[in-house]
C-alpha cells in the first residue's frame, strides 16, 4: 500500500489555471494594456522629440503599462514547467515510495521506485481512461494499481491473468494445474518475524519471497475473471492483496514498477543511492 495523494488531479488543475490565465492575458488583459498605451500617445505629443520631457515620461508610462500583474506573471512562468511535469507523470514515468513491507524482500520500506506509465497502454490522467493499447500485464510483473473500492495506490506482483486458475495450497502456488517451483534459500535465523526466504519461479520469472511456515494461511482456488488480475505480495504471509479484497480490474491499473532509484527510510536518515536496482 502507498499513501494516497491525488497529485495527478492537482497537476491537471494547475495546468488548467495556467492555460486559462495565459489565454485571458493574450485576448483580454494584453489588449487592455495596448489600448492604454494608445491613449498615452495623445497625452505626450512631443514623445518622439529627442531629449524632451514628454519622451522620458512617455517611455516610463509605457513601461509601467506593459508590466504584467505579479500573479499573472508567476502563473505564466510556471505553466510550461507544470505542463511538462504533468505530461511526464501521466504518460511516461511516475515516482512512488514504498511505505509497507508487503513486497519484501523485493521492495523495502523506504524504497523510491519508478513506474512505467505506458507499458500497459496510454491512459488519461485523473479519469484513467485508456486511449491506446500497448501491452497487457503478464504473470510475474510488479504492478501499481488501485484495489477495488480504494483510492490508494497499491503495489503487488501479478500472479494470475484473465482465464488463469490460481490455487494456493500449503503455501505452494499452482497456476493452471502447474505447480510453480519453490526453492528454500539460506536466510538469517535472527529474523524477528521468523520468516523463511524462498526463490519462486513464477512462469519463468524468478523472484524471492518471504513466508512464515508456522503461520496458518487459508488455501484457495480461484479463476481470474476477464479484464481482471490476481495480485499477491512477495511477503506472502504479511500482505493485504487479492486474497483479501479480490481481483483487480484492468481499469484500475497505474503502471509497471521497473526500478528502485533511491532508498530513504525516514527524514532522520540520509538518502541511499547504493540500493538502486532493477525490479525483478
Amino acid at each position: 500500500m502507498m499513501d494516497f495523494i491525488n497529485l495527478p488531479l492537482v497537476l491537471v488543475i494547475l495546468c488548467a489555471v495556467g492555460f486559462v490565465t495565459w489565454i485571458i492575458d493574450i485576448f483580454v488583459w494584453k489588449k487592455d494594456r495596448e489600448a492604454a498605451i494608445a491613449d498615452l500617445q495623445g497625452q505626450y505629443p512631443n514623445r518622439k522629440q529627442r531629449g524632451s520631457d514628454d519622451k522620458k515620461a512617455y517611455k516610463k508610462a509605457v513601461k509601467d503599462l506593459k508590466v504584467e500583474p505579479g500573479l499573472v506573471k508567476e502563473i505564466r512562468a510556471m505553466f510550461p514547467i507544470v505542463l511538462i511535469v504533468t505530461i511526464v507523470r501521466s504518460f511516461v514515468v511516475e515516482p512512488f515510495q514504498i511505505p509497507s513491507s508487503s513486497m519484501e524482500p523485493t521492495l523495502d520500506i523506504g524504497d523510491f521506485i519508478l513506474v512505467n506509465k505506458y507499458t500497459y497502454g496510454i491512459r488519461l490522467p485523473v479519469i484513467r481512461t485508456k486511449v491506446l493499447d500497448i501491452k497487457e500485464p503478464k504473470t510475474g510483473d510488479v504492478m501499481v494499481f488501485f484495489p477495488p473500492n480504494d483510492k490508494r495506490y497499491f503495489i503487488k506482483r501479478v500472479i494470475g491473468v484473465p482465464g488463469d486458475v490460481i490455487e494456493y495450497k500449503d503455501k505452494v502456488l499452482t497456476i493452471n494445474g502447474v505447480e510453480q517451483p519453490l526453492e528454500a534459500l539460506a536466510y538469517s535465523t535472527f529474523d524477528p518475524y521468523r520468516r523463511k526466504l524462498f526463490n519462486e519461479d513464477l512462469k519463468g520469472v524468478n523472484h524471492k519471497t518471504f513466508m512464515i511456515p508456522s503461520r496458518p494461511i487459508k488455501d484457495f482456488k480461484e479463476t481470474v475473471k476477464p479484464g481482471h488480475y490476481f495480485m499477491m505480495g512477495d511477503n506472502r504471509d504479511n500482505s493485504s492483496d487479492s486474497r483479501v479484497w479480490g481481483q483487480v480490474s484492468e481499469n484500475n491499473i497505474v503502471g509497471r514498477a521497473y526500478a528502485v532509484w533511491m532508498h530513504w527510510e525516514s527524514w532522520t536518515s540520509l538518502p541511499d543511492f547504493s540500493k538502486a536496482r532493477w525490479i525483478k
